[in-house]
């Protein structure tokens, strides 16, 4: 054993007895965030144009600052981007985080020196949390990979710009860079395909211990190293023993993971986003991620149902509750007030505060008034196939509103890996499933509105096909597992097996 990793077990009992500190005192931590923000915020254009100097609590601050979007807060931020300081956070940003947005185009998220930390501290606390659990830092002798965008950065009016996984990919610490792969080299190449070739030829030879990215992408990765050695991922790296992942739903991923690997292994999920890190899986026996409430954000919370409605009830964390569906609201070190970035989550504790996220704010079916959300149909695939050697690639769900014949119903697209023997059986199942959890679909199929799911198998590679069609094939770009309409439907009945 390494000095290193013999030094890493106390280091990250320390951390977690830190971490835990504020985690049992939230409502105080959450309280001090937001007077810090309101406080800086002051001085402002944002600030001033809200009259922050007179808010004293959250109640004020709810009347001055309504609840917006990237839409809503774009006039800011392309000042900021401009060049003009003092905009939405004092000063200039570090960074803009790019990404794509469905009515945006591209958006500049910024990232100032104030909440940069905040996303290097929680990737590390996570690892930390994990060595402590375990009692065991091995796996920083072997090599580590994070499949992520490249790390080379543009410059707009002074400000770096990149998508977050370049950015962070500047602040590897220094004892770990003799340990991360792929090189600085390869992690440059935009081309996805040419890319993971190139992560396949330089992991090979290596001690593999630590491998992270969004499941659908390291998949990829997994499929070209058996197709180029025959063997299982434990036998090409026999130290791999966890997963680091995030973005979606690991469970119906699960299966076909463990087949690729050979074996059972340890998962640690993480909730990055551009706006802030908000939560990492802090134990492998307890369900959720812990909230980062001492990470420089302010929360709040509407239950998904009042959404849309004209005026719903906004909520800190002393009020939320178990089981129920939030739209998740930041209000940040970056200059992000009040703004939804679309996600949905539900609470599996709140001693400590752990979440899981749930979907999309505007990925659902409700074309019949169903209310049909990702965390249903993730869990119906899963209830469907657990037990059984069928595995599941990649999947979306689509309502079919005008069925050539017969009555309308929901559509699934599934790649499978291992096809089940009895499709209908399959399809039994997840309808069953469906009409459990969700009592509005259930009463559209008994009432004979809805028929029960049709499944479309999708060909092998096929959703790797459809991405690369609509110029998203790359390890950050990420398949919604439903939505309200058929712009993905559509396009993927080119991509069915025959």
């Amino acid at each position: 054993m390494s000095i290193k990793s013999i030094l890493a077990i106390p280091f990250a009992k320390r951390a977690k007895k830190q971490v835990y500190k504020w985690a049992n005192n939230p409502l105080k931590t959450q309280e001090k965030v937001f007077q810090y923000l309101v406080s800086e915020g002051t001085k402002t254009a944002f600030g001033k144009d809200h009259d922050f100097i007179s808010i004293n609590n959250y109640d004020d601050f709810k009347e001055r600052v309504k609840i917006s979007d990237y839409e809503g807060l774009r006039s800011y931020v392309d000042r900021m981007v401009a060049g003009e300081a003092d905009v939405l956070w004092k000063g200039k940003p570090l960074y803009y985080a790019k990404t794509s947005g469905t009515t945006s185009g591209a958006k500049y998220i910024p990232i100032t020196k104030e909440s940069m930390p905040t996303h290097i501290k929680s990737a590390r606390n996570a690892l930390l949390f994990y060595i402590a659990e375990k009692k065991d830092a091995s796996f920083v002798n072997g090599k580590m990979i994070f499949l992520q965008g490249s790390p080379i950065l543009e410059d707009k009016n002074g400000v770096k710009l990149g998508r977050l996984s370049g950015i962070v990919a500047h602040y590897v610490p220094q004892y770990l860079l003799k340990n991360r792969l792929p090189t600085w080299e390869t992690n440059c190449i935009e081309d996805w395909d040419t890319k993971v070739d190139k992560v396949v030829e330089e992991t090979l030879p290596e001690d593999m211990t630590v491998i992270s990215g969004i499941p659908s992408w390291v998949q990829m990765y997994f499929e070209k190293l058996i197709d180029k050695t025959g063997k299982t991922i434990s036998e090409i790296f026999p130290n791999f023993n966890f997963f680091i992942y995030g973005g979606v739903n690991f469970e119906p991923y699960k299966n076909k993971f463990e087949a690729l690997i050979g074996k059972k292994i340890d998962y640690i999920e993480l909730y990055p986003a551009s706006e802030g890190f908000i939560a990492y899986q802090d134990s492998q026996t307890e369900k959720g991620m812990l909230l980062q409430l001492d990470n420089g954000i302010f929360y709040e919370f509407i239950t998904a149902t009042e959404f849309y409605d004209e005026n719903p009830t906004r909520t800190s964390l002393k009020d939320v509750q178990l089981g129920v569906n939030y739209v998740i609201i930041l209000n940040t070190t970056a200059g992000l007030w009040g703004y939804n970035i679309g996600d949905t989550v539900e609470f599996t504790s709140l001693k400590p505060y752990r979440i899981k996220v749930t979907g999309r704010i505007k990925h659902f079916i409700s074309a019949f008034g169903e209310h049909v959300i990702g965390k249903e149909v993730e869990k119906a695939l899963n209830d469907a196939i657990v037990g059984t050697s069928i595995n599941v690639s990649e999947f979306t769900v689509a309502p079919q509103v005008n069925p050539t014949e017969g009555l309308p119903y929901h559509e699934w697209f599934i790649e499978f890996e291992n096809e089940p023997e009895d499709l209908n059986l399959l399809t039994s199942k997840i309808d069953a499933s469906m009409q459990a959890q969700n009592i509005y679909y259930q009463d559209l199929i008994v009432g004979k509105v809805l028929r029960p799911l049709v499944i479309r198998k999708v060909k092998k590679g096929g959703f790797h096909e459809y991405m690369k069609s609509i110029g998203k094939f790359g390890g950050q770009n990420k398949i919604p597992q439903l939505s309200d309409n058929r712009k993905i439907a559509d396009v993927l009945q080119d991509f069915l097996s025959k």
